[in-house]
């Protein structure tokens, strides 16, 4: 029997088609996405909006299942056939019994730096050495791919100048196929339903490009490296496990040539873009608190799944068409505190205690969270102005506080002086900040049933 108890907002994955929908019912196709809206006065039946059309309509919940958040496992590989450094005799071993198209990939124990591409074949196993060469691999020197996916990819659809198309991946005892994984939880998208659009940013790890998938503007962040896509599939799994409207939300990733993550676009750009481009004479202090409100309640519910985001700035801030801003990049969001790999810390935004002992709290958090409504409420600035970042961090160290920005009201600035307390313990949650902000809100707004974009003047550009 179905679960006949979902909440509005639960995400659902279509079993089967739904082509010829009775009036008041929604059509869909196996494997849409569909989101819960309200449970229906006919049993057995709800209310649902489709994720890509947004057309809404009645569903049976016999014929959808509750789309899951992705597990957080280490052993998810998006190379399960990757061995590592294993000899050729034991890649033979490992090919047994004998079967054609059968393959692993290994590092070349030989030339270091090198793979090697085996394969099983007419009950041999042919190893083909796969060269690095200018940040590419080749077997052949005319065939060139970006990293190991990619070659795989490819010599599962074309034989090119190998003995056999790839078949059957011998996977790594331990590893589990991410692929496989992401199709069984409804997180796998489609290649083909993707149309790439312009290059709207650069990221530390690749191109973010502005693109549709199904009738939908989506963001996708493209990650060509193999070992920077694996690690991208931790975040991809932490962002599958979280719902909320000042989240930048994950409509699901695609595996082609490396890694897509796909998300809703948000059509403003980054906070401060968003506040430098526009400035004072269109963006009144209404809407700047609006802005601090919405970061402070994607972080309160990021603080509630017991999660630390470690680099709240606003340019990790992104704004949607309706100017709502929603809290992005969990590309160092984790469940522990300390930082295992040496990530290069943003100084002017981390927390003394993190800076130095690698202290990571929700806490240290709420710092670059003072931090940033010094972002907002100053236009875009750049944080602790004419200073170096050795000046920032010693002089934090000894107690120095940023100045309130011009026209701050004194309220807002008190409320940053209490997120720079220099005990961790003694800063606010997010929730008391969230509280806190809505009374100053109270303040700054005349009628609260005014509508809740108003504080963009309208015609300005925006």
């Amino acid at each position: 029997m179905a679960k006949m108890n979902w909440a509005a907002g639960t995400q659902c994955v279509a079993k089967g088609d739904h082509r010829k929908p009775k009036p008041g019912e929604l059509a869909y196709h196996k494997g849409d996405i569909l989101t819960i809206v309200d449970t229906s006065t006919r049993k057995g039946f709800y209310q649902a909006r489709h994720n890509t059309t947004g057309e809404e309509g009645l569903i049976s919940s016999t014929n959808v299942r509750e789309r899951e958040a992705l597990r957080v496992d280490p052993s998810l590989s998006l190379m399960p056939w990757f061995h590592g450094k294993i000899s050729g005799p034991e890649a033979v071993g490992k090919l047994q019994p004998a079967e054609d198209g059968l393959f692993l990939v290994r590092e070349s124990i030989r030339h270091p730096g090198d793979y090697v591409l085996c394969v099983s074949v007419s009950g041999e196993v042919i190893h083909y050495r796969v060269i690095y060469q200018d940040n590419k691999l080749t077997i052949d020197n005319t065939q060139y791919f970006y990293n190991l996916i990619d070659m795989i990819e490819f010599y599962s659809n074309n034989k090119g100048s190998i003995a056999t198309t790839l078949l059957k991946p011998k996977q790594k005892q331990g590893a589990k196929s991410a692929e496989l994984e992401l199709s069984k939880t409804g997180w796998l998208l489609d290649i083909t339903k993707l149309t790439l659009g312009e290059n709207i940013g650069e990221g530390e790890f690749g191109a973010v490009y502005e693109g549709e998938y199904m009738g939908q503007k989506v963001a996708v962040k493209t990650i060509k490296c193999d070992v920077t896509a694996q690690a991208f599939l931790q975040e991809t799994a932490v962002m599958t496990k979280l719902q909320h409207k000042n989240l930048v939300r994950l409509l699901g990733v695609i595996l082609h040539k490396g890694l897509h993550i796909v998300t809703e676009l948000m059509s403003k750009g980054n906070l401060v873009n968003f506040l430098r481009t526009r400035g004072r004479s269109v963006i009144n202090s209404v809407q700047l608190l609006r802005f601090a409100l919405d970061v402070c309640e994607g972080m309160e519910y990021l603080e509630s799944k017991k999660l630390v985001h470690r680099d709240l700035a606003a340019r990790n801030v992104l704004v949607s068409d309706d100017s709502v801003a929603k809290v992005s990049d969990f590309g160092l969001t984790k469940v522990d505190s300390k930082v295992s790999d040496n990530i290069k810390l943003p100084v002017k935004w981390t927390a003394p205690e993190a800076l130095k002992k690698e202290k990571f709290s929700t806490k240290s958090d709420v710092w670059s969270y003072g931090v940033l409504l010094w972002e907002i409420f100053s236009y875009g600035r750049l944080p602790y102005p004419k200073m170096s970042l050795k000046e920032v961090k010693e002089k934090v160290e000894e107690g120095y506080r940023m100045e309130a920005p011009d026209d701050c009201p004194p309220g807002i600035y008190s409320l940053m002086k209490i997120c720079w307390e220099q005990e961790p313990r003694r800063r606010p949650a997010f929730h008391k900040l969230r509280e806190k902000l809505e009374r100053e809100m109270g303040k700054h707004s005349p009628d609260p049933g005014s509508g809740r974009r108003d504080g963009i003047r309208s015609g300005s550009g925006c």
